[in-house]
């Protein structure tokens, strides 16, 4: 178990810390739905969270046979909907090195779409994810 805190400062501000390293990212609501857009909405994280996750595991595993994952990226773009507000949509285009081997391509391929993040998302949020090599 992971225990954070959400500290709720008005405005439509959140301050969550992240208990076991004191970690701290602001939210607020977007401009779109009442907010400033001055930082990650909490919508905007769940979609980056997406991401992140297929990252991390897929880093977890080629560590493991010491395959360097080293400066990939991800970008991440999120669609709403109007009623009920949700999210509708995420795009995920992730850029790994292109010396990786196509056993390990498809392998970390395999990783991403299995990650805990998007096997927690609601089946309803259409997922699209590209990758890249270069």
């Amino acid at each position: 178990m992971v225990k954070m805190n959400v500290l709720y400062q008005g405005e439509k501000h959140c301050e969550l810390t992240h208990g076991p390293s004191g970690q701290i990212i602001a939210t607020d609501a977007p401009k779109d739905n009442n907010g400033r857009g001055e930082a990650f909405s909490p919508t905007d994280l769940c979609a980056v969270s997406l991401a992140t996750c297929m990252l991390t595991v897929m880093a977890i595993n080629a560590e493991k046979e010491n395959v360097n994952l080293n400066g990939a990226t991800a970008e991440v773009t999120k669609e709403m909907q109007a009623s009920p507000r949700r999210i509708s949509r995420i795009g995920v285009s992730l850029r790994l090195p292109s010396s990786l081997s196509s056993e390990w391509r498809e392998k970390l391929e395999q990783i991403a779409h299995n990650c805990p993040v998007k096997l927690s998302l609601h089946p309803d949020i259409k997922i699209d994810v590209a990758f890249q090599y270069a």
